[in-house]
């Protein structure tokens, strides 16, 4: 089997096409059980392992499969299909790497080297969570289990080994850096918190270290969002009072796994007006975003998308170019391993082929031994026997081999003389 990695990211592809690709946790599993049976027969490339890493940055599907040629443009095809893309406008986009090549991706995701935010940990989690739903789909076999493993190594090595992480600005803390170049102090600013997930946790404490004058979570379940407003002292709302209460915010974070906008245009231009054109400051963290393109263009209404932010965090990258450099060293090290476990992978099939063979050859020859022992003949002697038409038979193959080289150009031949000899010139005892 193969490794294939196809994907798009925040470095291929616009938000407005990031988004569209995008899966979301309930779609993965029924995902993968339609791209297995899609890709199933040799000429779509026999895919038999498959996971999805979906995240604001990037959609990615790691895949094993038996032809990587083929299964190729049936992946590229697929995603098209199930997200109902043109197919040209999506490959135009997207990358296809094979073998070595998806593994030192998988490496440099996990370890941050291909974030937006360079070194950020967020990403880590996001891909053991992808790897959790690919098991729970039944899409992990032996090969992509060894790779998601790996990776999860691998990143620690490079976080605990580099200073690749140290000083990142996440996205979370860029968000509270436009808010106080808006406000200035936050002290009297109210804040909604839209979502309950892991980077509205992680913007809410960045928030809370500014005390901000009130903090409220909305969440369409009630009792998380109470959780975790809980924890920062704040206040917890349905979801549904969006519409209704928004007006009294004036810096709004929202992340959620909504497949649609849930803070359209309509509700925007009510509360601007009810604010009386007091500015609000709104973040949009989804990928499908959750506010509405046009929510943008309003006066007095500060929208940032998760590229918007990419830009700000993106300076100061040259300070940790060492550790950068020290981090790639060690992925194309574990590259290198990874290879050598496939390699040695490869030859299982011929070992387990040999093996057989040999005892198949081994088994006939006892039952014929032990047929001349039940018929009075010398112990001796049909162990002697058996020694001898074990050895004719195991050495039948190779001596063969060396015969019909005759006819072979002479490095063909010298190359298997010397294998030949490697292998019986030092018989263990």
């Amino acid at each position: 089997m193969h490794l294939l990695t196809l994907g798009l990211n925040h470095q291929t592809a616009p938000l407005a096409l990031r988004e569209r690709v995008a899966f979301v946790p309930e779609e993965i599993g029924g995902t993968i059980a339609r791209m297995r049976e899609r890709l199933s027969d040799a000429s779509r490339g026999r895919l038999s392992e498959a996971a999805i890493v979906s995240t604001c940055n990037r959609t990615e599907l790691y895949c094993a499969v038996e032809q990587p040629h083929s299964a190729g443009p049936a992946l590229a095809d697929f995603v098209a299909e199930e997200k109902r893309l043109d197919t040209d406008e999506f490959r135009r986009s997207a990358y296809l790497l094979p073998q070595a090549d998806a593994v030192r991706h998988a490496f440099r995701v996990a370890s941050g080297l291909d974030s937006m935010v360079l070194g950020e940990p967020q990403i880590l989690g996001q891909m053991k969570q992808a790897e959790r739903l690919s098991r729970e789909a039944g899409g992990l076999g032996l090969l992509l289990n060894h790779l998601f493993q790996r990776t999860f190594a691998v990143a620690k090595e490079v976080r605990s080994s580099t200073e690749i992480g140290a000083h990142s600005v996440s996205m979370a803390a860029a968000a509270v850096r436009v808010a106080e170049r808006i406000f200035g102090e936050l002290t009297d600013s109210e804040v909604l918190l839209v979502g309950a997930g892991e980077m509205i946790e992680l913007t809410a404490t960045h928030l809370a270290a500014r005390r901000p004058k009130t903090m409220t979570v909305a969440n369409r379940t009630v009792e998380r969002a109470a959780s975790l407003a809980h924890r920062f002292q704040g206040q917890a709302m349905p979801l549904a009072d969006l519409p209704e209460q928004l007006a009294r915010f004036d810096i709004v974070v929202s992340c959620t796994a909504s497949t649609l906008p849930i803070i359209g245009l309509g509700m925007v231009e009510r509360a601007v007006k009810h604010r009386r054109h007091r500015p609000m400051f709104i973040v949009d963290l989804a990928v499908p975003r959750d506010v509405e393109q046009e929510v943008a263009r309003l006066q007095d209404v500060y929208v940032y998308t998760v590229d918007d932010l990419g830009k700000i965090v993106a300076t100061g990258t040259e300070s940790r170019q060492a550790a950068v450099a020290q981090a790639e060293a060690i992925i194309e090290t574990r590259v290198r391993d990874f290879d050598a476990w496939i390699r040695t992978r490869a030859a299982v099939p011929v070992i387990q082929g040999l093996r057989s063979r040999a005892e198949s050859l081994t088994a006939h020859e006892i039952d014929r031994a032990k047929k001349l022992l039940a018929r009075g003949e010398p112990p001796e002697a049909v162990i002697e026997q058996l020694a001898q038409a074990l050895t004719n038979k195991f050495l039948h193959a190779p001596v063969s081999a060396l015969h019909q080289s005759a006819g072979q150009d002479e490095a063909s031949r010298a190359q298997l003389v010397s294998l030949l000899s490697r292998f019986y010139s030092h018989p263990e005892h």
